[in-house]
């Protein structure tokens, strides 16, 4: 199920759970902590005073009284000592004692924020890379939804930290307007803007003088495979997205439950596509799919297509879809980071 990266105020998701980076006595105290105490009033603090504390890398649960959700989870992180004391363990511990505890009180949506990254002095870049790391791998053998929760600015400039080549690649690529001054969309397909020898993979003639050489087919022979190409041709182009999405699937030997979870895609969605052959999905659907299944550039391309959609130089979302796919990295939930550090849609979800 789904991971979300959001820019929000913890205090104010309206989930099953919230997750509070807390203190080893659970008492209370300033950041994320005080903020989720102030709102969730003083009934949470004295139930947190009969839980007898949390050791770092635990975590412990309540009611959440005030709060718009129905349980916080206290979780207390690791103190950043340098890195050489065990603190990425007891971090992803955090994650995953939090979501434990969430499954076993049957949680469908959990939020975050990230453990560690304030007065602990966790850097946030490594804080968020093992919440990714942790979340998403939980992710895979569980149906959850969890939201990430960055308060304000905490991470806007983490991107060009994490990703320099995709910074690089984005200068290299990304065109602020269409040189034409076009006004179509940029993200939908113009069914005029390729040619009908691109559409088909005609090979380009050969000069004459070189054709002069060549042992011409026989009449018969060139009909013979020109009908099996066109055919071929023809089922593609009226394959709607479902249908191709199906059979790239069975192509793939995957599952529908590896292919939905490796997309970032709730169940549901995935059971709405899997009974309407006409179902549309949106531009980040269509890329989570091409995404979960290894698409190549072409292939991802025709997929798109199905879904009326294309990818363009001058969206800067789709320049970074790009650079993943053309350096055959399909990791999602890396993708997702790297697409919330420039404020573009994620992927799936």
């Amino acid at each position: 199920m789904p991971l979300i990266i959001v820019r929000n105020d913890i205090t104010k998701m309206a989930v099953d759970a919230i997750v509070n980076a807390a203190k080893p006595s659970l008492l209370g105290g300033g950041g994320v902590d005080g903020a989720i105490h102030a709102a969730a009033g003083p009934e949470l603090l004295s139930e947190c005073a009969t839980l007898g504390g949390c050791e770092t890398g635990g975590a412990r649960i309540t009611g959440a009284y005030r709060l718009p959700c129905k349980y916080v989870i206290h979780t207390v992180g690791p103190v950043w000592r340098g890195g050489l004391f065990g603190e990425r363990r007891l971090l992803a511990s955090c994650y995953r004692s939090s979501l434990e505890l969430a499954k076993e009180r049957g949680c469908e949506t959990v939020a975050f924020p990230l453990i560690s990254a304030g007065v602990y002095g966790y850097p946030k870049d490594k804080a968020m890379r093992v919440a990714v790391d942790t979340v998403s791998a939980f992710l895979l053998e569980n149906d959850m939804t969890v939201y990430l929760v960055v308060y304000g600015s905490q991470s806007l400039q983490l991107g060009r930290k994490l990703f320099p080549h995709v910074q690089e690649y984005i200068d290299d690529h990304y065109v602020e307007q269409h040189p034409t001054g076009s006004n179509r969309r940029e993200d939908r397909w113009d069914a005029m803007s390729f040619s009908v020898s691109e559409s088909l993979s005609i090979p380009a003639m050969r000069p004459k003088e070189s054709r002069k050489q060549d042992h011409a087919p026989a009449p018969d022979q060139l009909a013979g495979s020109t009908t099996v190409a066109l055919d071929s041709i023809f089922r593609e182009l009226d394959e709607s997205f479902q249908q191709m999405l199906l059979r790239k699937i069975d192509e793939r030997g995957m599952t529908d439950a590896q292919c939905y979870k490796k997309a970032n895609v709730d169940r549901k969605l995935f059971s709405k596509i899997r009974k309407d052959v006409n179902y549309k999905p949106s531009k980040p659907t269509a890329i989570a799919f091409a995404i979960a299944l290894e698409l190549d550039l072409p292939e991802t391309e025709s997929l798109l297509r199905k879904a009326g959609f294309a990818l363009s130089p001058s969206s800067k979302f789709d320049v970074i879809i790009r650079y993943f796919i053309e350096h055959r990295n399909y990791d999602i939930f890396r993708i997702n980071e790297v697409l919330f550090y420039y404020d573009q849609s994620l992927l799936g979800v």
